[in-house]
């Protein structure tokens, strides 16, 4: 919806609600006029349930209101009379309407006098709650928003099963584009599967003012572009979600509006010149590790390097071992009747396993060996005696293919050899031509709603021949550290403004082994409470935090023996 149509749909709604309360309002002293003056109308009905002006400003915040209005149809029956448990659910159910029954009834009492405080503990009980739930509403909709990290794309700067507080106001916090939807709810209600917002209405696209523009090289937290999921990890077809309902991404912004980018060897370069990342940024590359004498899984681990696959011979191949060692597989090879290769992360196969189950198995050393590595772990194996050689892989088969960015036959772009290409800036103007077209298509047609035809070889946009084009948001690249395991910008291209969401600024706990059962959980004690953006090794602010709360323990416990 247009904003527009939402001037056109919020004067229907005080029509409805001054055809629907005008009498309620002159029975409670004020004039019928009142129920139809927008906004002022809400401000004397708030007076007529006794209840606090500020609530009118709930009703103007998205999700938010969802909570209230039905709080405010059920005060309002209660004020006439209309308090049983029948009333209250004929409130709720009838979205309001039920106030139109007791508006044209009539025997009107409007009870001034009554109690607003709940007869029951069950009414108190249902009131801290609704009161809690609109609260932490507005703080996860406004202000700070937690996230888990489910995959290792960024890995080592954030880990799978770091838990994050994004910051909302450092970009601005954005208005929900779905008015309708279940509070701190993302895409589906949470173990159901099940839709948890409307399509319809929406709000246009609004955003509250920033304290800071995305910086480079900053790491944001933002709506996948390409999303065309249900839920996470669930892959379909056809999916179409409003923005704010796409999946939540974690990346770090390598280039930003006006940039130009290219990667060159897996390297990326920012307007000719090799890009800079913070201290606390460890990005990781492929490289090819060489020894005649064979390569020590060992001897890696010693070193702290888990950038790397093992593979193992089990032999006396049977359904049995199998099931024993299924937790650790990664992949296998080389399966014939008599046994199988099987390989696995850099942690192998736990010690206990193989004792416990008398499993057969033996490690193959290699020669050559992939690994992944910062480079920081280069400098390590480099001058250590483990490998002969190691040098730096990356793609060099520059094929034509549709798989990364722009996704188009004529460009022979990858992982590692990409552009150059300028990131779009708002207001700035690009020039068209048949063949950057594939480079700015989706924007103008998918990102800023233009029709966009081709006839004659001729750039139609809006039933308009063009020769250029003004962008209308600025765009981002966004990209992983951990270069050959996450799925960004080189695949689907810009991230768009309206789809950034916020900037993570605090590690607020942290996990190893998440997805793998509770019972293999372990806290990273040393990555709790630590800070995101600062320089320097991570710091733990846990104990900090622990004095803190006990001091104000202390505090609040010393000011009641003093009241008392």
């Amino acid at each position: 919806m247009t904003w527009t149509e939402w001037l056109y749909f919020f004067i229907f709604i005080q029509l409805v609600h001054g055809f629907g309360t005008w009498k309620l309002y002159k029975f409670a002293g004020y004039s019928s006029l009142l129920s139809f003056i927008p906004i002022y109308n809400g401000l004397v009905l708030l007076k007529i349930i006794r209840r606090p002006w500020w609530w009118l400003i709930l009703l103007f915040i998205p999700i938010v209101n969802l909570l209230i209005f039905p709080i405010i149809w059920v005060e309002t029956a209660k004020s006439y009379g209309k308090k049983s448990l029948t009333d209250t659910i004929l409130s709720v159910i009838s979205l309001g309407f039920y106030l139109y029954k007791i508006n044209y009834s009539k025997n009107i009492r409007y009870n001034k006098d009554r109690s607003i405080t709940n007869s029951s503990n069950f009414g108190e009980w249902l009131s801290s709650i609704i009161f809690a739930i609109t609260l932490a509403t507005i703080v996860h909709t406004y202000f700070i928003q937690p996230f888990i990290i489910p995959t290792g794309s960024l890995e080592k700067s954030l880990l799978i099963g770091d838990f994050l507080f994004v910051s909302k106001y450092h970009y601005g916090a954005r208005v929900p584009k779905t008015v309708v939807a279940f509070p701190m709810v993302h895409d589906t209600i949470v173990g159901t599967g099940i839709r948890s917002y409307l399509n319809k209405p929406q709000l246009p696209y609004l955003r509250l003012p920033k304290i800071q523009k995305v910086k480079r090289n900053e790491i944001v937290t933002f709506n996948w572009p390409a999303d065309t999921v249900r839920q996470f990890f669930v892959k379909e077809k056809g999916v179409k979600k409003p923005i704010d309902k796409k999946s939540n991404y974690v990346k770090r912004c390598v280039a930003i509006p006006g940039d130009t980018l290219e990667l060159k060897n897996g390297l990326i370069y920012i307007n000719n010149d090799i890009s800079e990342f913070p201290y606390r940024a460890k990005p990781i590359y492929k490289y090819l590790a060489y020894s005649k004498d064979g390569i020590s899984s060992q001897k890696l681990s010693k070193l702290e390097i888990s950038g790397f696959q093992r593979k193992f011979i089990v032999s006396k191949r049977n359904q049995r071992s199998f099931e024993f060692l299924r937790p650790f597989i990664l992949n296998v090879t080389d399966n014939n009747s008599e046994n199988f290769s099987i390989i696995t992360g850099s942690n192998g196969i736990p010690k206990n396993i193989i004792i416990k189950n008398r499993l057969s198995i033996k490690e193959v050393t290699e020669t050559v060996k992939s690994l992944s590595l910062t480079e920081n772990d280069f400098k390590l194996i480099n001058k250590s005696s483990i490998v002969d050689s190691i040098v730096r892989d990356y793609n060099k088969n520059k094929s034509y293919n549709t798989s990364f960015f722009p996704n188009d036959i004529s460009y022979d772009w990858n992982e590692d050899n990409l552009g150059p290409l300028v990131i779009p800036k708002k207001h700035a103007i690009v020039k068209l031509n048949l063949k950057n077209l594939p480079l700015y298509k989706k924007i103008i047609r998918d990102y800023e709603k233009n029709t966009l035809d081709i006839q004659n070889e001729k750039i139609i946009i809006n039933n308009q021949i063009v020769d250029s084009y003004k962008f209308k948001m600025d765009y981002y690249w966004m990209m992983g550290d951990n270069r050959y395991n996450s799925e960004d910008s080189r695949v689907w291209g810009f991230v768009p403004e309206d789809h950034i969401l916020g900037k993570p600024i605090f590690i607020w706990m942290s996990i190893e082994g998440i997805n793998d059962g509770f019972k293999n959980w372990k806290i990273r004690w040393d990555r709790v409470f630590t800070t995101i953006h600062e320089d320097g090794e991570p710091k733990s602010y846990f104990v900090h935090f622990i004095i803190f709360v006990v001091l104000i323990w202390s505090i609040n416990k010393f000011l009641l023996k003093k009241k008392i």
